[in-house]
């Protein structure tokens, strides 16, 4: 199975209002639980999917993974704008993490902490005890 991102209607909502700054506000990464099912219109908020979220332990803690290094990007060739991203990663650490079968992106900086995006990883994880899960080349890609 393929990894894809599902955008919220309520980011790209945001994004209209000229609400959301990508590359100025703070981004954070969650990692939900594997019964989690993303839904682009009711999923709109924080505080809509925390039910669903990882709870806090072995190497993972709720709400406190920043996007680091953001960099936007204007692509005329392919009528788009990306944001990227550094790689984020969790090490479990006395007991697995998980299982996860996607995360959920998030603008801490606005006052309903839009949803961002689901990231949906294809199939589930489970992160045992002294190994690490990493999330590489992250892109938003806005067309």
């Amino acid at each position: 199975m393929s990894v894809t991102l599902t955008l919220s209607n309520h980011f790209k909502y945001q994004v209209a209002k000229g609400n959301i700054d990508l590359s100025g506000d703070v981004l954070k990464i969650i990692l939900m639980n594997n019964t989690f099912a993303f839904d682009k219109d009711a999923d709109a908020t924080l505080s809509d999917v925390t039910s669903d979220q990882l709870s806090t332990g072995n190497g993972y803690t709720q709400d406190n993974k920043e996007l680091a290094s953001k960099s936007l990007t204007e692509d005329d060739e392919n009528d788009k704008a990306t944001m990227t991203c550094d790689d984020v990663s969790w090490t479990a650490d006395s007991g697995s993490i998980g299982p996860t079968g996607a995360a959920i992106i998030y603008d801490d900086t606005t006052s309903d902490d839009t949803v961002i995006g689901c990231i949906d990883f294809g199939e589930d994880y489970t992160i045992p005890d002294g190994s690490s899960f990493q999330i590489t080349d992250i892109e938003i890609d806005l067309t």
